[in-house]
């Protein structure tokens, strides 16, 4: 179904003038790391989807921008070709944990990110690997009380064995506008360098998309470039990575849906409602053959975690309802 909408979407982005911002810049937008963040983590930081970072180590992806498959350059819109920077500050887990370059080999089989961030998520994994994940959601209401807490909401694709990088179409309130809600493609995190394409801001009740495929030939294990779309299916905006980079990976860790928060006091700093959907989820092998039962399982990371807010999932293979 998505591989049949993708030459429509095709011929949608070609008649739009995609050439704006073709620098290289560090993200300036992102939430700073805040009054309750962990005691090690700078207060010059700032928050993302993968943790606490510098903030010239977020790197801010022009639409055009493409990570090479080489694993070495960003290919800009405008032709102009720049090295993949080298952080040169260690990043921070949500839980504090210090991270020095990529995270190869620290978290292994291990969930995401366990700490105060990652609170749940659902999600599948394989024995070889998959060429596609896709998602559809709505904007939720803003939350009843706004302390500046940073939430995220998305679906993503992982290497099970050997974490080094996230493939993540991100719904963020706080995150790039403030007191708002705005999507992003993100992938993080290579030489302890994360990056985002350019964001969007979206509005309550919208409809979003948010799909990761492949770029190989059918049966392609590890397949090397990868396209990571976000698009606000009500607006026609829309924050992609073209041709990013896998990093190396086989993305055989597939979430449908993961909650990720930071700062949040209590739990009016939810969006209203207390649930959120993913629905019309559509995951692919290798070889672009989708499973009619992806075998989705719940984990809940929030033991022991203030506030607790009445978290836990409903589960189908189409659907994954996420309650906080």
């Amino acid at each position: 179904m998505f591989r049949a909408s993708c030459n429509i979407r095709l011929l949608h982005l070609i008649g739009i003038i995609v050439l704006f911002f073709a620098g290289l810049t560090s993200a300036q937008a992102l939430q700073p790391a805040g009054p309750n963040r962990p005691a090690n983590v700078p207060a010059n930081y700032v928050i993302t989807p993968a943790g606490y970072f510098h903030p010239s180590c977020v790197v801010h992806l022009a639409k055009g921008d493409v990570l090479r498959r080489d694993e070495k350059t960003i290919q800009h819109a405008n032709a102009r070709v720049d090295s993949i920077p080298v952080c040169q500050y260690a990043h921070f887990k949500p839980n504090g944990e210090k991270v020095v370059g990529d995270e190869r080999g620290m978290r292994g089989v291990r969930p995401p990110t366990i700490g105060h961030a990652w609170i749940e998520y659902a999600s599948t994994a394989t024995s070889s690997s998959y060429g596609e994940l896709g998602a559809d959601w709505n904007v939720p209401s803003a939350p009843s009380v706004n302390n500046g807490q940073t939430i995220y909401l998305f679906p993503g694709l992982e290497d099970y064995n050997d974490v080094v990088t996230i493939l993540q179409p991100v719904l963020g309130w706080n995150s790039d506008y403030a007191s708002a809600w705005g999507i992003a493609s993100w992938n993080c995190c290579v030489s302890g360098t994360v990056f985002e394409a350019t964001p969007t801001r979206v509005n309550v009740g919208d409809k979003i998309a948010g799909y990761m495929w492949d770029n190989c030939a059918s049966g392609t294990l590890s397949c090397t470039s990868w396209d990571v779309l976000t698009e606000d299916l009500t607006t026609g905006n829309y924050s992609e990575l073209m041709g990013t980079s896998s990093q190396g990976q086989t993305f055989n860790w597939a979430f449908a849906g993961a909650l990720e928060v930071y700062n949040v006091y209590q739990c009016s700093n939810f969006p209203a409602g207390g649930s959120f959907a993913f629905y019309d989820l559509e995951l692919y092998n290798d070889s672009f053959v989708e499973y009619s039962n992806p075998g989705w399982t719940f984990t809940n990371l929030s033991s022991g975690l203030t506030p607790q807010c009445g978290y836990g999932a409903t589960l189908s293979p189409a659907t994954v309802t996420l309650y906080y």
